[in-house]
């Protein structure tokens, strides 16, 4: 019998992580693969991991600060992307990936992922402004082809939360993108990273599908 995959989730202090367990345990055994993942703080666990998800909610500025307080962390992620370990970011978890956010100030990123997170401004056909958060489902827009995306269909749902979106990124990082008064990127990877601006724990038949591609994700 094979050994489980090693799956660090990361907690930078945003909560919501109970879900994400749940979400990778269904995943797994949807796919019938043998997976043990645990919420972590601790470096040397993500050193040790086979795959890492980095999910976060609230505020790029709070998360940020989260993540960099947690001692060895940030250096511990950067090591492990670096040589090649599969890397989802969630929500909050997609943005610190960017090179900086505009939430509560300027606060710098990961840099991983070209652009910025900057405030929303959608607006309808009108001009009248929507309303934010963007709150609820919205279907996705993209070229199949990438491996994350695997089995989903443009026009599929995701569930999205938030007020703050990637701006200035680059088109060859953009994977998929959803409209809410203009294009939203949705999805974005580079290589070994990958990150979902929606909340793929919340996103049933689509999130659990998105996450058992990434277990088996061989970039």
């Amino acid at each position: 019998m094979s050994t489980p995959q090693n799956i660090a989730v990361v907690d930078p202090g945003s909560g919501n992580l109970a879900s994400v367990l749940r979400a990778l345990d269904r995943a797994a055994a949807d796919n019938g693969l043998a997976i043990t993942a645990h919420i972590t703080r601790d470096a040397a666990e993500v050193l040790a991991a086979d795959r890492i998800v980095l999910p976060g909610q609230g505020a790029f500025a709070a998360c940020w600060a989260g993540l960099t307080a947690l001692p060895g962390m940030v250096a511990a992620l950067e090591k492990r992307v670096a040589g090649g370990t599969p890397l989802l970011g969630i929500c909050v978890g997609m943005q610190v990936m960017a090179e900086r956010g505009l939430e509560h100030g300027v606060t710098p990123g990961l840099g991983w992922i070209r652009g910025e997170i900057a405030p929303m401004d959608p607006r309808a056909a009108d001009g009248s402004a929507l309303p934010l958060p963007q709150m609820g489902w919205n279907s996705l827009d993209f070229t199949p082809g990438h491996a994350l995306l695997a089995g989903i269909a443009p026009g599929e749902y995701g569930y999205f939360v938030h007020s703050y979106a990637l701006e200035g990124g680059a088109p060859a990082e953009t994977l998929a993108t959803a409209d809410y008064g203009g294009p939203v990127v949705a999805i974005v990877g580079r290589g070994n990273i990958a990150g979902t601006q929606f909340h793929v724990e919340k996103s049933q038949t689509v999130g659990l599908r998105i996450l058992g591609n990434f277990l088996r994700w061989a970039p």
